[in-house]
């Protein structure tokens, strides 16, 4: 196990650019470093965070209390149309690497900035794609040190859900298989472009903030269609390009996030009667 840092901040994991000082940090490369930083975890009782890309995250101003670990297992073996990939792997790097390989199921991906683990996690999706479709199994490590493999159909995913998210542990590997395709290239490219010209990356944001409330209903277009566009508080802002995404326009803090989301949610709930839920995870100070 790599000696334990001090000194780092969430911020340094954002795609956000916001986040307080973390009490201890360090990095587990493979299965066996995971389980030696559980193991002592056990032992100390201290609260932990595993790390990703840091997307769909905010996180506190105060920072974290506890022991915040980077995911960093990020092999990725292929067998045909089969890859079996490390939690810590690139989600939009496998979008890309499988298109270009021919084989269909994880064109979507690309793009989107996430770990295979995060992507998991939150069940990440775009364009009518969701991360458990092409999935068949997880191997899971729980906190106590029991090490899972879980077949698809044994897990229960839903919009932006799954199952890890009431389970304490980590996320260690998953299997995707997929299909062989000649159009999966230019099915990424075009997934790519659409994002690249509709969605601000290149702005610092932690990707769509709320939940769409039905298929046919985008947030982004509620939010819209009450002139939010722009609005903003403190350093954080409404993207006028995207208006479900918030930007960091300058030093904003994870307060500026919640206030501007509060904000959006009233007004969405006034004019027209929806009610809107975030889908990102606010990460508190524990």
């Amino acid at each position: 196990m790599q000696p334990f840092q001090q000194g780092r901040s969430l911020k340094e994991f954002s795609t956000f650019g916001v986040g307080g000082p973390i009490r201890l940090f360090t990095e587990a490369k493979s299965l066996a470093e995971m389980q030696e930083i559980f193991q002592w975890i056990r032992s100390e009782q201290i609260p932990f965070l595993i790390l990703g890309k840091g997307s769909n995250c905010l996180f506190d101003d105060r920072g974290f209390e506890g022991l915040a670990i980077l995911n960093k297992i990020d092999f990725c073996d292929w067998k045909g149309s089969e890859v079996s990939v490390g939690s810590g792997y690139s989600f939009s790097l496998l979008g890309i690497q499988s298109a270009r390989k021919g084989f269909s199921g994880l064109e979507f991906a690309s793009g989107i900035p996430a770990t295979v683990g995060g992507a998991i996690f939150m069940n990440a999706g775009a364009n009518g794609s969701e991360t458990f479709q092409p999935l068949r199994f997880v191997q899971f490590l729980t906190l106590e040190g029991e090490l899972c493999y879980e077949r698809k159909e044994e897990l229960e995913f839903g919009y932006r859900q799954s199952p890890f998210q009431k389970r304490r542990g980590a996320i260690i590997s998953a299997l995707f298989a997929l299909s062989p395709s000649e159009q999966a290239r230019a099915h990424q490219l075009a997934v790519l472009e659409k994002r690249l010209n509709t969605q601000p990356y290149k702005d610092k944001s932690i990707g769509c903030i709320f939940r769409n409330p039905t298929p046919e209903l985008p947030a982004g277009l509620l939010i819209d269609q009450c002139g939010l566009k722009g609005a903003q508080i403190g350093g954080a802002k409404i993207s006028s390009l995207h208006a479900n995404f918030i930007i960091n326009a300058g030093d904003a803090t994870a307060k500026d996030v919640l206030d501007l989301i509060q904000m959006v949610q009233e007004r969405v709930q006034e004019k027209t009667g929806w009610h809107l839920e975030p889908e990102i995870r606010v990460i508190g100070c524990s």
